[in-house]
């Protein structure tokens, strides 16, 4: 008898351990969607360059004749090209004094703007009627540089966001009041009949956007976030009311969507991010104000919450002020 019942338990063990219970089993749970993975170990702090290397800087300008051999090369140019238009010269002369930034021209050309078709942009400089555009710039750079120093100070960690040594590229498109302004490799293209930039709120905004592609190295958004921006598009598609709580920014698309999630617009993680920049520069800066703050975007769901503490991780220094969730949020 005991022989027995230690083969029957013997069995019964066997049975279980390899699965082959024949039990019914349990219903599983509804896949969740993706949600970022944990932060990666931050990079290196970028140094500051001083400025816009000259090379680059004196091509913005149209390469004037003679500031290539001058004691101070930039300067020069940015005199030579803003010439009769003081304001307009003294307003680069601070943005390459205070950032090493160099406010030059775009080369213009025929752009595929995706869900706004092609485009044709010609170089324009800032002045006469655009002239408050590059003061806005200016200012924004100004705010930026204030609002970054606050964040250092309080954030447990380096903040790994530069926003120094940029190229301005200005331009107007034909007929059209897009793109408000393009990103890439530590330019900044910006449209002088921008619909965005029409206030200097608006003006701070977009470049806040703008500044976050520049920041985005190694592709950061698409290796941390790209899984959860293709699972929210999955399941929601175009539809705005679907979208709406994923959407970190304001901003949507006529006749499209939330512009974070808009189609034929380069990859969704990359403005994806970009507005979740934008959002983490308004929810803190009002902290740091002491003014109401926004409702928390991390609050809402979990992707949000784990896409805000990756960014804020590996760029902000770890500094969250954001307002607390409410019980359930």
């Amino acid at each position: 008898m005991v022989e027995a019942l230690v083969v029957r338990l013997w069995l019964v063990f066997c049975l279980v351990a390899c699965g082959c219970a024949t039990a019914e089993p349990a219903p599983a749970l509804p896949s969740p969607a993706p949600i970022p993975v944990p932060p990666e170990p931050p990079p290196p702090v970028p140094e500051r360059p001083p400025a816009v290397p000259v090379g680059i800087a004196l091509h913005l300008l149209g390469d004037p004749p003679g500031c290539a051999a001058n004691a101070e090369p930039v300067p020069c140019g940015l005199t030579a090209l803003y010439a009769g238009h003081a304001p307009e010269r003294s307003d680069a002369l601070a943005l390459y004094a205070e950032f090493g930034d160099v406010a030059g021209l775009d080369e213009g050309g025929v752009m595929d703007g995706g869900f706004r078709g092609s485009i044709t942009l010609v170089p324009e400089l800032p002045v006469g009627p655009h002239a408050r555009l590059l003061h806005d710039v200016l200012s924004a750079q100004r705010s930026m540089a204030a609002f970054l120093a606050q964040v250092s100070a309080r954030a447990p960690d380096p903040v790994r966001f530069r926003h120094t040594g940029i190229a301005w590229r200005f331009f107007r498109s034909v007929g059209r009041k897009t793109p408000s302004a393009m990103a890439g490799d530590w330019e900044i293209a910006v449209n002088v009949s921008g619909g965005l930039l029409t206030t200097a709120a608006g003006v701070e905004d977009t470049l806040m956007h703008e500044m976050f592609h520049n920041n985005d190295e190694g592709d950061w958004s698409r290796r941390q976030l790209g899984a959860t921006v293709d699972a929210i598009v999955a399941r929601c598609g175009t539809d705005t009311a679907c979208l709406e709580p994923y959407s970190p920014g304001t901003t949507k698309v006529k006749g499209g969507t939330w512009y974070a999630f808009q189609p034929d617009n380069g990859d969704p993680a990359h403005e994806y991010a970009a507005e979740l920049s934008l959002r983490y520069l308004r929810e803190t800066r009002a902290a740091l104000q002491g003014a109401p703050p926004p409702a928390p975007f991390r609050c809402r769901t979990p992707e949000n919450r784990a896409a805000w503490d990756a960014y804020v991780a590996t760029f902000m220094g770890g500094l969250d002020l954001s307002a607390p969730c409410v019980a359930g949020g």
